[in-house]
């Protein structure tokens, strides 16, 4: 069992920045990949960025390359998605997960999730 906490959302301007942070419980942190989704009010979660587990590989959703990174502090149980130039667009409720197998967009191949936080930017 994981438990993950995630942190950091808020009420920001277009073209601010926020980062977000996730903890996980345990000591199995660094064995899995994680990623982060969102879900904006009405509409479906999708997919924001993934990490493997040593960080060396990243995987981002097309609209928000370029404006966010993913990074990962395994002695800190923690992963951080790190998000700038932020459009209304991205105003959703952001969600960490532990990956366990499939492909990196693809929200039934992640097992365990934190709770979110709301990310809110106006224009």
């Amino acid at each position: 069992q994981v438990q993950l906490v995630e942190s950091g959302g808020g009420l920001v301007q277009a073209g601010g920045s926020l980062r977000l942070s996730c903890t996980a419980s345990g000591r199995t942190f660094s064995s899995y990949a994680m990623g982060w989704f969102r879900q904006a009010s009405g509409k479906e979660r999708e997919f924001v960025a993934s990490i493997s587990r040593g960080g060396g590989t990243t995987v981002y959703a097309d609209s928000v390359k370029g404006r966010f990174t993913i990074s990962r502090d395994n002695a800190k149980n923690t992963v951080y998605l790190q998000m700038n130039s932020l459009k209304p667009d991205d105003t959703a409720v952001y969600y960490c997960a532990t990956k366990l197998f499939g492909r990196d967009d693809d929200f039934s191949a992640y097992r365990y999730w934190g709770q979110g936080t709301q990310v809110t930017v106006s224009p």
